[in-house]
């Protein structure tokens, strides 16, 4: 049987808007109700291959149901600004795609779907409607399925509904389900139905007597109020089923020959996908974008020799380990060598003549790369250098990576092709010998034009934006330091981490026990569905929250069962330790380098939005400090030798000292000029005691306080962290403003800044760009108003370590010192010292750190010495 695909086209695009991020082409043109949309389009013509295809969308016009009644849809809220006008965008997409689009007035799109239903029922032909509205589910039978959609934050999932399925997930047939929604209404559509009457008592009435029509022809057996209910709304109930039924007999023109899937018009959807940057899509439908023409002369050297004497332009291709490939702007030309083998001929004196020269600018794409890859060669790469991926960062650290290709094609309006999309990804991934000659030439080559473009381009910009600062004295200078970090490593005593995985094993084992004991059976703790049936089923534990699939078992629910039964707490320790198990002791295990025994993590400067540092295999800014099992981890890493200490620094309280410097906040400033806890000082102003009266309780409170102050959280979530109600949390954060009252006036400056300039930025110049700010929803407001408060603190805290660590690794080159830094984890340094330069590096350290920035408040720095991390944290 052949298929047709109806599509809801105003239901899906409204989900996909309110499930994706508000996104932006580089004209400010919102993007992500249509990017959402058409990644469920394209994941659904994939899964069902259909012969025909179309969507229907909704016209402003009053319909039959307003006339019938004016109350009609009268409470919902018009389409947002943001969502309306990417409508006609994805209208002339879909006409590109010769996709037929189904419009008529007077009726909805779901009158429409209805009617294509219908007729595909007369054609033997399976009718698929796509859709996230359930009113269409009435619509089910054996030959029309409902793909319904539901957005679970950035996922979507579908289920597909016939007849039966309908019948057995609501207990009544599809056609009953309009009168099931006739009595109890649709506040979404303000449809009124019988006032009182609700989805079971209504589920529960139709499956007793078929219909309304049954309902009220056997109304003297319902007894009681619901009989008094259904007998004063009786019109309404006959109308809100009316209002409800899906008109399947719509009078328009629907041809089969004008849905049939055709092939797109693919040099309109290049134009249309290149404009909205949707590069992901152009790869799908496999639309080569032209490429930029090379003015210059590409040439193959055969030779060694590197002719360069103030600006070396370059990129560097890796192929197990060795150089493969290096492309590099001459004088007239870009030339490529092709290295059969570094080491071997003349190539490795070159470069290493060039990359040490401080007199050449060296200009390339993550650089910190190339450094830790020249290192292994014995090149100690110069301080003069310029990445264009760092700098397009600094530029707007919110994008999705900072590849060539992709800064050429939003700085340049340049498309080059990118190197990765012809090696794959995963365990499938080829080397950059399987790629022809030719096609790798015309790849590296245009990397290369495009780097020296990129550098122009972006010099500019950062001397227009002000943040000149903040890329030469602290983005790129940290470039030599993060490298050096990843070069030198920390060492991880390995036997004591097997030990202490065992002991892991062992508690796990011990717990699982326990819980079986008191569950009184055994079964897969790990699985929820099993766990739920457990608490919930069989020792009758009060049911939290529900999801589709049953019970919710996660860790809000287990922290609200607390005190309901002693396996409880079992539960949420097995979870805990099960997690310290796997992620950190056999994670960390599986990363050690096994010829110096250290763990050489991957230090990123280009991924997060605020501007702090992360790091990847291992994630060592995750290293537990909270758990005690998790602290115990600090004790396996340890200094490398034994004539050696780690040193260890940490920022007290930073992000709250910029908060009061940034807020200009007297009685905070004063606080921490006077050397006071400020947690303490806090909880006197705020629950007015005095510090002699001052307990843990009180100095915790007033602590989450200030933190969720920091961090933009409003009275809910405050109540939730501190389990009291909403009403107290409300008091503790409106007395926090009265008595802190520049912060409350920073909160709304900072946020109407945001909506006028667009963005916020740090102390140091980095910006942040806010779109949510000027979002319709409420939702994606409040969340951008919590980041344009967050931003300049989080943001000024990541950009003062950065200056640390810029000037601790210059102090230790300056005085000579053979220690080296090599951890930063949050707002936490470490050093590997030698036991003679223990006290010179501690001073060193602490002075580096308090004196990374100018505040009105000072920077205070706690530093300690141990064996292990452990010991000196």
């Amino acid at each position: 049987m052949d298929k047709f695909l109806i599509i809801d086209g105003n239901s899906i695009i409204n989900r996909a808007f309110y499930g994706v991020r508000l996104l932006t082409n580089k004209h400010g043109v919102y993007t992500n109700g249509i990017y959402g949309f058409l990644n469920i389009l394209f994941k659904t013509l994939d899964e069902i291959n259909p012969k025909y295809v179309a969507v229907a969308f909704d016209l402003k016009a009053p319909t039959f149901r307003h006339k019938m009644y004016d109350g009609y849809k009268a409470q919902r809220k018009p389409m947002p600004d943001e969502l309306r006008m990417q409508m006609p965008i994805l209208k002339e997409i879909l006409m590109a795609m010769n996709i037929k689009i189904y419009e008529k007035e007077g009726y909805e799109a779901d009158d429409i779907i209805g009617t294509v239903g219908n007729i595909c029922s007369k054609n033997n032909t399976e009718c698929l409607i796509l859709t996230g509205d359930k009113d269409d589910l009435q619509l089910a039978s054996k030959t029309t399925k409902i793909h319904l959609i539901i957005t679970k934050g950035q996922n979507t999932e579908t289920t597909v509904y016939d007849d039966e399925k309908v019948f057995e997930r609501y207990g009544v047939s599809p056609l009953q389900f309009i009168d099931v929604k006739g009595l109890m209404g649709d506040a979404s559509d303000n449809i009124p139905g019988v006032k009182g009457i609700g989805e079971k008592t209504a589920t529960s009435l139709i499956a007793q007597y078929g219909s309304i029509e049954g309902v009220y022809e056997h109304i003297d057996e319902i007894k009681g109020a619901t009989n008094k209910k259904l007998t004063d709304d009786k019109d309404m109930a006959y109308l809100s089923k009316e209002l409800a039924t899906i008109n399947t007999e719509v009078p328009i023109d629907i041809n089969f020959d004008d849905a049939l899937l055709k092939e797109y018009n693919n040099k309109e959807l290049e134009k249309l996908f290149v404009n909205l940057e949707f590069n992901t899509f152009l790869k799908r439908l496999n639309i080569e974008t032209e490429k930029e023409e090379i003015k210059l002369d590409i040439i193959k050297q055969s030779d060694a020799k590197i002719d360069i004497t103030d600006k070396f332009i370059y990129k560097i291709y890796q192929n197990e380990g060795e150089i493969y490939a290096l492309s590099y702007k001459a004088k007239n030309s870009i030339n490529y060598i092709i290295c059969d083998m570094f080491l071997s001929g003349n190539i490795y004196e070159e470069l290493k003549k060039v990359f040490e020269d401080e007199n050449i600018l060296k200009i390339s794409s993550d650089i910190k790369n190339d450094i830790v890859f020249l290192n292994k060669f014995g090149i100690d790469y110069s301080d003069n250098y310029f990445d264009t991926s760092v700098a397009g960062y600094v530029l707007n650290p919110s994008r999705n990576g900072y590849e060539i290709n992709k800064l050429a094609h939003e700085f340049l309006d340049m498309e080059i092709d990118d190197i990765n999309s012809h090696l794959g990804s995963g365990k499938s991934k080829k080397q950059i010998s399987a790629i022809e000659e030719e096609t790798l030439k015309n790849i590296i080559s245009a990397d290369v034009y495009a780097i020296e473009k990129l550098y122009e381009y972006e010099k500019n910009e950062i001397k227009k934006l002000n943040q000149s600062f903040l890329l030469y004295d602290i983005e790129l200078p940290l470039i030599k330091v993060l490298s050096s970090m990843e070069i030198e490593g920390i060492k991880v005593d390995k036997e004591k981490l097997i030990e202490y995985g065992k002991l892991l094993s062992d508690k796990i084992e011990n717990l699982e026990k326990s819980i079986y004991e008191l569950s009184g059976e055994e079964f897969n703790i790990s699985s929820p569905k099993q766990l739920g049936v457990i608490l919930f089923e069989k020792l009758n534990l009060p049911v939290v929250k529900k999801t589709k699939t049953g019970y919710s078992t996660d860790i809000d629910v287990l922290e609200k069962l607390k005190g309901y039964h002693e396996v409880i707490e079992n539960i949420i320790e097995y979870r805990s330790v099960t997690k310290l198990k796997s992620t950190y002791a056999d994670g960390l295990l599986a990363v050690i380098n096994p010829s110096d025994n250290k763990i050489h993590s991957s230090f990123n400067q280009t991924v997060t939005v605020t501007g702090r540092i992360s790091s990847t295999e291992p994630n060592l800014q995750n290293i537990p400090i909270r758990h005690e099992l998790g602290r115990e981890f600090r004790k396996m890493f340890v200094a490398s030798c034994d004539d050696c200490v780690l040193v260890d620094a940490d920022y007290s309280q930073i992000e709250l000292r910029i908060l009061a410097h940034i807020a200009d906040d007297k009685m905070m400033i004063d606080a921490f000029k006077e050397g006071e806890d400020i947690h303490t000082s806090t909880a006197s102003n705020l629950f007015g005691i005095s510090k002699d009266e001052m307990t843990p309780l009180y100095r915790s409170r007033a602590k989450a306080v200030n933190f969720g102050i920091v961090y933009g959280k409003g009275a809910f979530s405050l109540a939730q962290d501190l389990s009291i109600s909403q009403k107290e949390a409300k008091s503790y954060i409106d007395g926090y403003f009265e008595k802190y009252s520049n912060i409350k006036k920073y909160m709304t400056d900072i946020v109407e800044y945001g909506k006028n300039e667009g963005y916020v930025e740090t102390l140091f110049g980095r910006r942040r760009y806010l779109p949510e700010l000027k979002a319709s929803n409420f939702i994606q407001r409040s969340a951008g108003e919590r980041m344009a408060f967050n931003t300049p603190i989080q943001g000024s805290a990541a950009d003062i370590i950065k200056i640390a660590m810029v000037k601790v690794y210059r102090a230790l080159k300056e005085n000579n010192l053979k220690s080296k830094l090599i951890l930063q984890v949050h707002d936490e340094l470490i050093i590997e010292a030698k036991k003679d330069e223990v006290e010179k590096v501690k001073e060193l350290l602490v002075k580096c750190m308090e004196s990374a920035a100018d505040l009105s408040v000072p920077l205070t720095v706690d530093a300690n010495v141990g064996s292990t991390w452990y010991e000196a944290h």
